[in-house]
């Protein structure tokens, strides 16, 4: 395979993966959701599926020994890589130069943790695009945070358990709608855009995994992203219960909850499942104007 400017390099495969984790005397750690992909037809996949630009700079959460790293870094002008682990985050610029030495000014490590990751980690050009292999311990709230703290990024495509995937891009109305799904529409359009199976990692983990994409949009007119979030938390807090129940300690009583829910437009005897984000936009702006 080669890079833009006919760059050859290499992808990582089974032995290599197994040879770099022998180097570095690592045993992969379920605390820290690492399970190296070692496939390079998937790598390939995952890169077409990102439709990425060749000035894009890519935002990469976990590279781990770097199987997608490599994979990007022919297709846009950087790969910024969070790696929380020290030794994986030193073997990464290595492992670059090694297989794909003509790229490693493309690459940028940062040691941290990707839950405490702000834009000031990050020097030169906003990332405009994320694209990773997520832990799937952290998988929601890493992407959140990543959205929340980069506004530049126009485009998401990220590979979670199977579950978390359909979670994320769950519809109102479906029975596993809920906190990610709202959340994760208030940034952007998601879709669940394939499956990966479980045999192309190594160690190969219990679960399949899918891919997710979120096309960044603009965020509702006027809104408040804390205070859409605080109203989105209360109302799954217990799903079995309507709008009216489950905003009371919210909104302050459940006859104010009432209030409010009649001002937004939404019957209080749904569920919080049964409404879309504009219906908790609508609702967390209802408490602001009767608060102004």
């Amino acid at each position: 395979m080669s890079g833009p400017a006919g760059t050859a390099h290499r992808l990582l495969g089974p032995v290599e993966i197994r040879e770099l984790a022998r180097r570095l005397d690592l045993r992969p750690t379920k605390s820290r959701g690492q399970n190296f992909l070692h496939d390079a037809n998937t790598v390939r996949r995952i890169v077409r599926t990102a439709d990425l630009r060749h000035d894009d700079v890519v935002l990469e959460v976990g590279p781990g020994l770097g199987s997608l790293t490599l994979g990007l870094l022919p297709h846009c002008s950087r790969v910024v890589a969070v790696e929380v682990d020290s030794v994986l985050a030193a073997a990464l610029p290595r492992t670059v130069e090694e297989l794909a030495p003509g790229l490693r000014h493309r690459l940028l490590v940062v040691e941290a943790d990707a839950l405490s990751l702000d834009a000031a980690h990050v020097s030169g050009p906003a990332p405009t695009a994320m694209v990773a292999n997520l832990p799937y311990n952290v998988a929601v709230p890493v992407l959140l945070q990543m959205l929340a703290e980069f506004p530049s990024l126009r485009q998401v495509l990220v590979m979670v358990q199977a579950e978390v995937a359909q979670r994320l891009a769950a519809a109102p109305g479906s029975r596993i709608y809920g906190i990610p799904s709202v959340k994760a529409a208030w940034y952007g359009v998601v879709r669940r855009a394939g499956v990966i199976s479980r045999h192309v990692f190594w160690p190969e983990p219990n679960v399949d995994s899918e891919l997710v994409s979120l096309h960044r949009r603009p965020v509702p007119e006027g809104a408040h992203r804390a205070a859409v979030f605080a109203v989105v938390d209360a109302a799954f807090a217990t799903r079995r219960k309507t709008l009216r129940a489950a905003l009371t300690g919210w909104a302050g009583s459940a006859q104010r909850a009432e209030e409010l829910l009649r001002a937004a437009g939404i019957d209080p005897s749904l569920r919080g499942e049964a409404i879309d984000l504009q219906a908790f936009v609508a609702l967390a702006g209802a408490a602001g104007r009767m608060e102004a």
